[in-house]
């Protein structure tokens, strides 16, 4: 019978065994899982680089860290084990001494009572053989302070960087993060602002506190124990950052220097970030060293029971002085590296190094970091060679004294004495060549090289110029994205388990409905009619809102949501909506070139279609959608149990997945593999899977495209396409704008999202189908994307080879031009004087949206340019001049064909008033009849909402266009009552755009009288 604790021991060995397995088989199967995923969306060579560097990464921090903390633990061990074994041999050649001079003494008693002689020395000198007596440096009320305060530095370091190691892991490689910033150093601003925090968690303070206490009764194990974390983090963060150590490997010159150092661009955008992270390595662990070091030394034996102690030895301070060496040369470092971070400093008017930065903070910084480089150099120098005693002394305070003077005087005192003194008082001259800097560069980072163009309305437009703009009037929007969603929701989600998330604007070329009784539209361009493959005869652009109806699995009856409902038969969404922009229906309600679900149609497919040309111009096909914006679930097809389709009356129809995504999960190994990394068991037990089953998982597309380039910024608003790109398959793909930003491009200032620099240079291609991703380069121009395509050669393909019926639909990005808007508003003044001045300084307007004031968002039109002899589609937003609601300007950027990404500025003449949108709104809601109509339709039960409103340019005039939606207070269903058109001093509201500008244009003598139905008709 074992032994009650070698028992025990057995067991502990037995979980510990257990526990290690359970690990290695969560390893093996995250790693077995991402590789299958990524094999087969075509891009495994992306994951094998990836999880080489970050694994290379993992292990060079993480062994370098623990090499230097534990072997200096080591070392400081054992000059303390040397300390104790001379101490004892000191004290035996004491206690020897001692007995020597006893039996001296008392043979020269016996001595001198026998033969009485004058007194003479004895031969033996014991002053050579007693050690020297114990020294304190420190007075005893300074050591327990002394040793308090580094345990407190201990925690706090291992407090910050907890922190980050917190926001670097990552528990879910389906959510990988964007590239993250590089972590903040720990620095005395730092620490007070993280004391700020402390002092706010009282748990956190108090939990610091604790720390702090344990390691002065148990230093050795929490000193080693924190140098393992401390290897751990700093292996994570570094393995956190292997996108910025691939661009640092394959860098691509921008052929542009920024004028301070005359660097290269790529040097910041590259190499500064890497050498900022090897700054955050370095400082913290030699920070750590120093620090774990000297508690090693100041608590050894029974110091601090005592209270005192005595003088470190020789060869203790030659270490700790080679570890301040060490950190002297990061702190050398860091000082060097901020001479470059001054390019992104906001201590003058603009952004980027100013007067005082260049002429006082730099050379500062160049001084203290050769100081810096001088203090180490001494300190290996008496580490190896060692000095005299009263030289070290001296050298130690005095260099370090003398040190945290000048920072504190060339580092913060001199330059807020030359601001406030020098600078401020004649500042448009000191700083005028910075501020042009900052604007140059600015306007490159943001790619603001506009054609600037002045537009003067000429206020003559007539009922025959907007016949001949006939093309711009019918694809004016009068449908705005949320009054549409909520009609939809409400007649054509046909199930609750159906949902329109979004509805993205879009143009197609359409052929013509002969029926139609609308005029003819101007045929499409020859550009555009190479891209979409349609014969201009009988053809017209439209303007069109699409909407996709996916599954919303969480809509299901909590009753019905069961796992075999969950992940083998509510497997997909079908179909979508496509409604053109400026009609509607009978009753106000939308008007749909392709809506609902149905299975009586001639041709096989599954959407009803409005006429026959909407037949043959949309391809529909079996419109399945596997892949989507809120398909969160993981299903399993090809199995027993048959899916959901679509409903068809007071039945379903059933399918079964017959695309090329997926991974096959026949066999027992693959399910027992996905079983665990997805944690779902239920999938070893079912008796549904067939040999042919497969698993489709990450079927979020923004989930699905960040899980293959993390390093890519993504864009918010991803948008479907319907288009016969050669798969007869599928005609359903979603297009997601995809940018390459930084924030380390100099002198440029950063906008609201934090970022100084981007472009849009990447179009990704998603199969809603069959789950392909693909990466189209946009900007070929861009040297990020090219780094990329350097780190990932298989990845990215141009974009010529994005179908042509695709590329037909590709559009200029909202939200690029949202940012780029947004640094117009200030970067369009190029003058410093002006720009110092902020004299014309613009906004972005605000309107009316229902009852609340919100910005003008940027919108998509059809129309012609001014001097444009062909309508495009474009995006436009107007501008306002600070503290003013007058139009002064309007920015457009073109999306067809060979314009695409030009942006056009147009400037209206500053001596001239253009009616701006809160303008027009507030002349709206003072309308006396437009105000009564408005008072009556919100009545209890009911409520307007008035929508965007649109500033449309038709050859050299303004036209103002409002929709006016009518919705009830419960079961919202949104219809479109009435069109308010406002022209110079003119304002009509209609029941149709074709009538308020018949009466806007076609009354002149007299003013038209409002065409108002009655409030019994609604």
């Amino acid at each position: 019978m074992l032994k009650k604790p070698i028992f025990l021991q057995r067991c502990f060995q037995l979980i510990a065994i257990v526990f290690g397995l359970w690990l290695f088989f969560d390893l093996v199967a995250r790693l077995g899982a991402e590789i299958f995923w990524f094999q087969e969306v075509g891009h495994l060579p992306v994951l094998r680089l990836r999880l080489l560097t970050q694994g290379l990464l993992w292990a060079i921090g993480s062994g370098i860290t623990a090499l230097y903390l534990l072997g200096n633990l080591v070392v400081a061990e054992r000059l303390i084990e040397s300390r104790g074994k001379r101490a004892e041999g000191a004290e035996e050649a004491e206690g020897a001494i001692q007995n020597s001079k006893f039996k001296i003494q008392n043979s020269k008693f016996t001595h001198h009572s026998l033969h009485p002689t004058p007194h003479t020395p004895h031969p033996i000198n014991t002053h050579y053989c007693q050690l020297p007596t114990t020294n304190y440096q420190l007075p005893p009320h300074l050591f327990l302070p002394l040793v308090l305060l580094l345990s407190l530095l201990v925690g706090l370091l291992l407090w910050h960087y907890g922190q980050i190691a917190r926001q670097y892991w990552q528990t879910d490689l389906n959510l990988p993060n964007i590239s993250p910033l590089i972590p903040k150093l720990f620095r005395p601003a730092s620490v007070f602002s993280l004391g700020e925090r402390l002092f706010s968690q009282v748990w956190a303070l108090g939990v610091l506190a604790g720390l702090a206490i344990a390691l002065l009764f148990y230093t050795r194990f929490f000193l080693w124990a924190i140098a393992i974390v401390f290897s751990g983090i700093f292996g994570l963060v570094l393995s956190g950052n292997w996108a910025r150590i691939l661009k640092y490997l394959n860098p691509t010159t921008f052929n542009s220097a920024e004028p301070v150092f005359n660097r290269d661009i790529s040097f910041y955008i590259f190499t500064l970030p890497l050498g900022e992270l090897i700054e955050f390595w370095l400082v913290g662990m030699f920070l750590y060293g120093l620090t774990a070091v000297a508690l090693t030394y100041l608590l050894a034996g029974d110091n601090l029971s005592q209270g005192r102690f005595a003088r470190f030895t020789r060869s203790q301070q030659r270490h700790l002085e080679g570890l301040g060496g060490c950190f002297m040369l990061a702190v050398a470092l860091s000082y060097w590296l901020n001479r470059y971070e001054l390019l992104y400093s906001r201590r003058g008017v603009s952004f980027g190094a100013g007067y005082t930065d260049v002429t006082v903070q730099l050379p500062a910084n160049t001084f203290l970091s050769l100081l810096a480089v001088a203090i180490a150099i001494f300190l290996f120098w008496g580490a190896v060679f060692g000095y005299p005693k009263q030289f070290r002394r001296k050298f130690l305070i005095g260099s370090v004294s003398t040190y945290l003077l000048i920072a504190l005087g060339t580092g913060t005192l001199l330059p807020s004495a030359v601001q406030r003194f020098v600078v401020l008082p004649n500042e448009l001259e000191r700083e005028r060549p910075y501020i042009q800097r900052s604007i140059g560069l600015t306007r490159q980072a943001f790619n603001l090289g506009i054609d600037n163009r002045t537009f003067d309305p000429q206020n003559n437009l007539t009922y025959k110029d907007i016949q001949v703009n006939d093309l711009t009037i019918r694809n004016i929007r009068l449908w705005d994205q949320r009054p549409l969603l909520e009609t939809n929701r409400q007649l054509q989600q046909i199930r609750l388990y159906y949902r329109f998330p979004d509805a993205d604007i879009d143009r197609y070329t359409l052929l013509q409905d002969t029926v139609a009784r609308r005029p003819s539209a101007a045929p499409p361009s020859t550009t555009e009619q190479q891209q979409t493959g349609v014969n201009a005869v009988n053809t017209e652009t439209r303007q069109t809102l699409i909407a996709a109806r996916e599954l919303d699995y969480s809509a299901v009856p909590q009753e019905a949501q069961t796992w075999v409902n969950q992940h083998l038969i509510y497997t997909h969404g079908y179909g979508f909506t496509l409604s053109p922009v400026n009609t509607a229906a009978a009753g106000g309600l939308p008007e749909y070139f392709v809506k609902d679900i149905s299975d009586t149609t001639t041709d096989g497919s599954t959407l009803a279609v409005s006429s026959e040309a909407i037949r043959d111009s949309i391809p529909i096909g079996q419109p399945r959608i596997y892949f989507g914006e809120i398909t969160d679930t993981y299903v399993m097809t090809g199995t027993q149990t048959k899916e959901l389709d679509y409903p068809s009356g007071n039945d379903n129809v059933y399918n079964v997945y017959d695309g090329r995504g997926g991974i096959n999960i026949g066999s027992f190994w693959q399910r027992l593999l996905f079983a665990k990394y997805l944690n779902d068991w239920q999938m070893l037990l079912t008796q549904d899977f067939t040999p042919q089953t497969k698993l489709l998982f990450r079927r979020n597309i923004n989930r699905r495209i960040r899980a293959i380039a993390p390093f890519i910024r993504y864009d918010r608003d991803p948008y479907l396409v319907v288009a016969d790109a050669g798969d007869r398959q599928s005609y359903l793909y979603w297009i997601v704008e995809r940018y390459t930003t930084s924030d380390r491009y100099p002198y440029a200032e950063p906008g609201n999202e934090g970022i100084n620099y981007i472009r849009n240079s990447v179009k990704v291609v998603i199969d809603a189908y069959h789950g392909t991703v693909n990466f189209y380069v946009a900007d070929p121009n861009d040297p990020i994307i090219n780094t990329w395509q350097k780190v990932f050669p298989g990845l990215f393909q141009p974009l010529n080879n994005l179908p042509k019926t695709l590329r037909s639909h590709i559009r200029y990005p909202q939200d690029l031009f949202s940012i780029q808007a947004e640094r117009l508003t200030t970067y369009h003044m190029t003058d410093p004087q002006v720009f110092y001045n902020r004299e014309d300084q613009w906004q972005i307007p605000t309107e009316v949206y229902g009852n609340e004031a919100k910005l003008v968002e940027p919108y998509y039109l059809i129309t012609s340019l001014p001097t444009v002899p062909f309508e495009e589609f474009i995006l436009l937003l107007p501008y306002i001049p600070s503290q003013r609601t007058n139009l002064i300007a309007w920015l457009a950027a073109r999306s067809d064909g060979e314009n695409y990404g030009r942006l056009l500025l147009y400037e209206f003449p500053k001596q001239r008033l253009v009616y701006g949108p809160e303008q027009i709104e507030a002349r709206i809601n003072q309308d006396p009849v437009i105000s009564q109509q408005i008072s009556l339709w919100n009545r209890q039960g009911s409520r307007t909402i008035q929508g965007n409103l649109l500033i449309i340019p038709i050859e050299q005039s303004l036209l103002y266009v409002e929709p006016l939606y009518l919705e009830a207070a419960q079961n919202s269903l949104p219809t479109l009552v009435r069109v308010i058109v406002a022209y110079e001093n003119r304002i009509v509201m209609a029941e149709t755009l074709e009538q308020a500008l018949q009466a806007i244009f076609q009354q002149k003598e007299t003013p038209a009288t409002p065409i108002i139905r009655p409030v019994e008709e609604q």
